[in-house]
């Protein structure tokens, strides 16, 4: 309980919102430097994704009881009455008192979900494969290894900068909004849907084309089936429109009244809302840009541009399916 303690009052700060904010975007920090050592040391990336989505998992259970733990360590260092913990499903019935909002459970719990998946999928692979070659160049290299864990560090604080935010928020301040589902919730929603239902789709239409290939079924080289003769990479974009999403829905709560008093941004004008509105926004923009421009589209396209640029047939392929945004 003391170091309970210690921790925080080290993390509390003058503005509450900062007070979730700091300590789960540090928390996604330390899980990653401590799965880092013991990768580093055997020279492993077996656990690398994995890890991420556990601190996917970690990050957004600690933003959405954060509050509650201080309220109830306050509660006992002044002697009172400590206030009960947060009720999932009373904030899905809209229950006063739940202790959360149902916006703040929805989001946590499509996080979840998308983690839980991914992680899982990617950790079979990689059980199935026993390396990945994205590390090929960098595991045998310590300074390297370390920077790819504090690097998806980064991406878990990043990615989930909107849903840190909201769930940051007091919940006292939801009762200013609309208890139904606005259009922001509903376009938001939708969006996240679609997303994740296109990227389940997609990998599983490559798993059984591997699959096939592996039972001698076919001899194709490269998939262009199913979604993916709509895209080139329609994982990918299932995976930033579900990110997009998360930000929209976000986004209809830290840019109304109450979501700007309660980041603090109260009487800020139209920077409040700039800034608001980045929180939410650097969620999908970073996303695609890892999957356009650093380890998604570039790492694939050079690995079958190399096996099989100068073949008619994947040329023709490339230029009547599109990169990224499925055509119809």
């Amino acid at each position: 309980m003391a170091v309970l303690s210690t921790l925080l009052h080290a993390t509390t700060f003058s503005r509450p919102f900062l007070s979730t904010l700091v300590p789960s975007i540090a928390l996604a920090y330390t899980l990653q430097a401590a799965v880092a050592v013991p990768s580093i040391i055997a020279q492993s990336e077996r656990f690398y994704d994995l890890s991420g989505s556990l601190t996917y998992l970690s990050c957004t259970a600690l933003s959405l009881y954060l509050p509650t733990i201080r309220a109830r360590q306050a509660a006992a260092a002044a002697g009172a009455i400590k206030p009960a913990w947060p009720s999932i499903l009373g904030a899905l019935r809209g229950v006063s008192g739940a202790g959360l909002n149902w916006r703040q459970v929805v989001l946590s719990a499509a996080v979840s979900v998308w983690a839980t998946r991914l992680g899982t999928y990617l950790f079979q692979r990689i059980s199935a494969d026993g390396s990945d070659s994205r590390f090929d160049d960098i595991r045998q290299s310590p300074p390297k290894f370390l920077g790819a864990f504090f690097a998806q560090a980064t991406w878990v604080s990043l990615c989930l900068m909107p849903v840190l935010a909201i769930n940051a928020l007091p919940v006292s301040l939801f009762a200013s909004l609309p208890a139904a589902v606005g259009i922001t919730d509903l376009v938001g929603i939708l969006l996240y849907v679609g997303g994740l239902s296109f990227e389940v789709v997609a990998d599983r239409q490559k798993n059984g084309w591997v699959q096939e290939k592996k039972e001698k079924k076919h001899e194709e080289d490269f998939l262009t089936r199913g979604l993916w003769s709509k895209s080139r990479h329609p994982n990918y974009f299932g995976e930033a429109t579900l990110w997009t999403g998360i930000a929209t829905v976000a986004g209809g709560v830290l840019l109304s009244g109450p979501g700007q008093v309660g980041m603090g941004l109260a009487g800020w004008g139209i920077l409040g809302k700039v800034i608001a509105a980045g929180v939410c926004g650097v969620s999908p923009a970073f996303v695609s840009f890892l999957l356009l421009k650093v380890s998604g589209v570039p790492m694939s396209e050079g690995k079958y541009d190399k096996r099989y640029g100068d073949r008619e047939d994947y040329q023709k392929w490339k230029r009547e399916t599109p990169m990224f945004i499925p055509k119809l």
